[in-house]
């Protein structure tokens, strides 16, 4: 009987050493996810960012691991950078898609501009393009780490996926190229640029209207006179009729790569694009932007060293150091 409480009194001596030793391991790191500032050019517009998102370290890391991430889509084939290749200014020769620069300026997304915010299309990109499985994604320990630091979230959600992508997305920015050199007085244009910019920025070439920001583009919707029965486009959207034909106003920042051209990819180079803006306008195209002040002509009519003069200015909006930018490359 003795020698039993003795085994009773050192097993019970032992429970708070194993308690402790216990509760020391269950301890877990205080959430504190390290606060960044977006980098782009103090010339550019303000980034509006939503206070329920604000950029950390850990949450754009997060964003740009998903971004390459295969398990992203439902069958684990394919990645954003599938179709949004880094070295065509995250865009891809063979189909058309909207190339991934500058969007945490953009007020609409995809073509049709069903979206009016970065985590808005995110969300639709993971539950309706990619349909990811979040077992999947629950399931691995890299990404619960990962959200854990960037949310403090332990069972990952559409959401959360979306609010990451919008992170990594805002930080995807091009404002380096020769234009933006040239603007802050660092180098010369040639001749045929210096042509070109005139060109573009006047009446003679009329694209300013729609692309004269910094941004290169409007943040708005419009028929450019395509077609005369053309694809429904912003209809989509909204069913008004009025916004038949209308598509999104693309950047024209790194457009020197991101062939092909318009919503459905028809062109295939600039000088057909500058052909169709020259002569190819359809006049009686349903809701014509009011900006096509030429289309009952076919177009501006610029002769063919015209049209290589704004060639020549387009290829100044490429921008090397935006498509090697390791800090947006593949981490995995």
């Amino acid at each position: 009987m003795k020698t039993i409480h003795k085994i009773l009194l050192i097993s019970l001596l032992f429970i708070p050493f194993f308690s402790c030793k216990k509760n020391k391991i269950e301890q877990v790191e205080p959430y504190k996810p390290t606060p960044v500032s977006i980098k782009y050019p103090s010339n550019f517009p303000e980034m509006k960012i939503p206070s329920d998102n604000l950029p950390t370290k850990e949450a754009i890391a997060l964003g740009r691991a998903l971004y390459y991430e295969k398990m992203l889509s439902k069958n684990q084939n394919r990645s954003c950078s599938s179709c949004h290749d880094q070295s065509k200014a995250f865009t891809t020769p063979t189909a058309n898609p909207l190339a991934h620069i500058n969007l945490g300026w953009s007020e609409q997304f995809l073509w049709n501009g069903k979206y009016k915010t970065l985590e808005d299309v995110m969300l639709y990109e993971v539950e309706d393009f990619f349909e990811t499985d979040l077992a999947v994604i629950n399931a691995s320990e890299k990404y619960k780490s990962m959200f854990k630091k960037a949310y403090n979230v332990e069972q990952i959600s559409y959401k959360n996926l979306a609010y990451a992508l919008a992170q990594f997305f805002r930080t995807m920015n091009s404002y380096n190229s020769k234009y933006d050199k040239w603007l802050r007085g660092e180098t010369t244009f040639t001749n045929d640029e210096l042509e070109g910019y005139y060109i573009f920025f006047s009446e003679r070439g009329d694209c300013f209207h729609c692309h004269g920001t910094l941004l290169t583009h409007d943040n708005s919707m419009h028929n450019n006179g395509l077609d005369i029965n053309p694809d429904p486009g912003m209809f989509e959207a909204t069913g008004k009729p009025s916004d038949y034909g209308k598509f999104k106003s693309p950047t024209l920042r790194n457009i020197e790569l991101t062939a092909p051209y318009m919503h459905d990819g028809r062109f295939q180079t600039l000088a057909e694009v500058l052909m169709f803006y020259s002569n190819g306008v359809q006049k009686d195209s349903p809701n014509l932007s009011p900006l096509m002040k030429y289309a009952s002509n076919g177009g501006v009519q610029l002769d063919a060293q015209e049209m290589q003069y704004l060639i020549a200015f387009l290829k100044t909006l490429t921008d090397n150091d935006f498509i090697t930018n390791p800090d947006l490359s593949d981490p995995n």
